[in-house]
């Protein structure tokens, strides 16, 4: 059994940007052509609030265009589209970046275009990424930021094996309302156990 708490791998190889195939849906990388499949959830006033982002402060769509088509270019990150098997649809984005080489650890987010939740994408997306950043990039540590009016997505992660590790208190101002976020994260030894199953570990 590996010793986690020990380095245990060379630096992840961030500049391959593979193609992964979960039960529901499969990530490959993002581009720009993905932009018009994306742009209900970019543009969407729900999912602004969900993830904290300030509408006033929204990119326009051409340098929406210029970032998307820059994501295979990126060292130390991972942007992915997620797409649903059944239909081939582009139906949202998964990302790991935020990568601290000197603690083997890297910050994930997710997001989905609005219709699509409540059909299981979510949670087979967040297994799909969250496996390859331990089984195939070699980190210690994944973690994440949850606010405290999305209970929908903390359960999500949840199911995927994310632990709640506190709670950073007003930590969003949002419309006049301060909102606690809580810091979740999924740690090498515990995926190699449940590998984001927890519930049956």
């Amino acid at each position: 059994m590996p010793d986690h708490r020990q380095r245990r791998a060379p630096a992840p190889d961030w500049r391959r940007k593979p193609t992964l195939t979960g039960e529901l849906v499969l990530l490959r990388p993002v581009t720009v052509a993905d932009v018009p499949a994306l742009m209900p959830a970019l543009r969407d006033a729900e999912v602004d609030r969900l993830t904290g982002s300030h509408g006033d402060l929204r990119p326009d769509e051409s340098a929406i265009r210029t970032w998307y088509a820059t994501r295979g270019e990126q060292d130390g990150r991972l942007d992915f589209a997620v797409v649903e098997r059944a239909t081939g649809h582009v139906v949202g984005e998964a990302v790991l970046n935020g990568w601290e080489p000197a603690n083997e650890s890297c910050s994930f987010r997710i997001l989905l275009v609005p219709g699509t939740y409540g059909r299981g994408l979510g949670t087979d997306a967040v297994r799909l990424i969250v496996g390859h950043a331990f089984d195939t990039l070699g980190l210690h540590r994944v973690s994440l930021e949850v606010y405290a009016f999305n209970p929908r997505a903390r359960r999500v992660y949840e199911k995927a094996g994310f632990v709640a590790e506190g709670v950073l208190r007003d930590a969003l101002l949002y419309a006049g309302e301060r909102v606690d976020a809580t810091v979740m994260s999924v740690l090498a030894p515990e995926w190699s156990r449940h590998h984001g199953h927890p519930e049956t570990a």
